[in-house]
């Protein structure tokens, strides 16, 4: 005589368990949130500072550019009457006349800085820290212009900004090309080693009777709102 049939037993997992599982699994997938997370926001930081720091390599390296071919080549104001020196700064006096006359009140940088584009207002930066005759301007192109170009930097609103025309000398209808250097920037200062060895903020210097006229050196410093103060000094060819 066959013996009843034993009841069926099911088998699974109780609900504690079940609550315990998951809560595992969220505890993994927050960590694991948190590691990706993480990786992403260094990555995004990483890339910034990169950019940041070929922003900042690219503007020294220009400048230094910029200063290292600084040509002894006066300039004529827009109105062909003055003679601008070789390199002036805001402030200083320009020389008139011919290379050995005395100073006169001429601009210390050329007047296009009076053209409706290049006046002193935030979009172009202001008026202009230094302005310079520069050589070794390159011409891949073979165009029919001089390897000479007048350059100067300006600063405004946080920004520095380089200015290039290319006519050496211009009128009043030549507009300066204008290029975004750095940006957060608290200030740019120059200063320039005239004959005596000596430092001195302003160009051309006292006692200086000569539109070619060159200093020594160049020191460029650059007080950068993330980086602080970067310094570089430049030698001037002779």
């Amino acid at each position: 005589m066959s013996s009843p049939a034993s009841p069926t037993r099911w088998s699974g997992f109780t609900l504690i368990e079940l609550i315990v599982a998951l809560f595992i699994t969220a505890v993994i997938f927050s960590i694991g949130y948190g590691a990706i997370n993480q990786a992403l926001r260094n990555h995004t930081e990483v890339k910034e500072h990169q950019e940041r720091l070929s922003e900042v390599q690219t503007a020294v390296r220009v400048m230094v550019q910029d200063f290292a071919e600084l040509a002894a080549r006066p300039v004529r104001d827009n109105l062909g009457q003055n003679w601008l020196a070789c390199i002036t700064t805001q402030g200083a006096n320009g020389l008139s006349g011919s290379d050995t006359s005395s100073a006169s009140s001429a601009p210390a940088q050329p007047d296009a800085d009076t053209d409706d584009d290049s006046d002193s207002t935030p979009d172009d930066g202001g008026p202009d820290l230094v302005a310079f005759t520069r050589g070794g301007w390159a011409n891949p192109a073979g165009i029919q212009r001089p390897t000479l170009e007048r350059v100067s930097y300006r600063f405004a609103n946080g920004i520095l900004r380089r200015m290039h025309w290319t006519i050496l000398d211009g009128t009043e209808a030549s507009l300066p090309v204008r290029r975004d250097l750095l940006t957060h920037v608290k200030s740019v200062t120059f200063r320039f080693m005239n004959d005596s060895r000596q430092w001195v903020t302003q160009w051309p210097a006292l006692g200086t009777s000569t539109l070619r006229t060159r200093p020594f050196a160049v020191e460029i410093t650059l007080e950068l709102e993330d980086w602080g103060h970067i310094v570089r000094v430049v030698e001037v060819p002779s």
